[in-house]
């Protein structure tokens, strides 16, 4: 309990949220919610004028979500349907429900088909009318952060240490750049005892345009893992996702 609310207090004082799951327990990769709630943002279909207001989201049902199958990043939330909420201010002259309805899709096709988010559930309240239409909601400041020098690839033989690993994952598709949000490894690639999955490794990167956010972390995860000395398992967090 202790060790979980330290690292609810770090993820704060970053600004980065929760920690949230991508895909199925067996993936192996997580997102912040930073990273997603921009993307949801900036969701296609999202009907003009629309504004969001106090975007999150969170397990839709936290007792039932199962442990993931790799040890997963401090504080990280199991791998469970999601549930995403937000607050919506409304353009003048138009209906709301068919508004609802229009949003609501906008943001489960990026939720699921953009990012690779599990969503079983998408509260809106709209709670406010506007006397005029406004501007598109821009994308939160410090969401793209990638490595201005991506590397170069590996050469021949298995990743031996957190260098040679950085140099596979910067050769994967997708990967704009390792992006460090938790933890003081300023490379983004961190190894350790993995407990009963023997050595584990935690990759942070940034997702390029065009890349579903799941495939490249999936991509990530086989680039890195596999006989020894490479790494029993690894996972993955996404902490940036780059805008089309």
């Amino acid at each position: 309990m202790a060790a979980n609310a330290w690292a609810r207090a770090v993820r704060e004082q970053l600004g980065i949220g929760p920690v949230l799951p991508l895909g199925d327990p067996k993936d192996g990769a997580w997102i912040t919610e930073r990273a997603a709630r921009a993307a949801l943002l900036r969701a296609p279909g999202i009907p003009t004028g629309v504004r969001l207001d106090a975007l999150r989201l969170a397990l839709a049902a936290p007792d039932e979500a199962p442990p993931p199958t790799v040890p997963a990043p401090p504080g990280a939330l199991p791998p469970g349907p999601l549930r995403i909420a937000a607050h919506v201010a409304a353009p003048p002259g138009l209906p709301l429900p068919p508004l609802a309805e229009q949003l609501r899709t906008a943001l489960l096709a990026t939720a699921e088909a953009g990012l690779g988010l599990r969503v079983s559930a998408v509260d809106l309240h709209v709670d406010a009318l506007l006397d005029e239409a406004v501007a598109p909601t821009a994308q939160a400041p410090g969401t793209a952060t990638t490595e201005e020098d991506l590397g170069a690839a590996p050469g021949p033989g298995r990743a031996k240490d957190p260098e040679d690993l950085a140099a596979r994952v910067r050769a994967v598709p997708g990967v704009a750049g390792l992006a460090p949000a938790l933890g003081s490894h300023s490379a983004g690639v961190s190894r350790s005892a993995g407990g009963d999955s023997g050595d584990h490794v935690l990759v942070q990167v940034a997702t390029a345009a065009g890349h579903r956010a799941l495939d490249v972390a999936r991509a990530v995860r086989r680039a890195v893992t596999g006989p020894p000395p490479a790494p029993a398992t690894a996972a993955v967090l996404v902490t940036g996702v780059a805008a089309v």
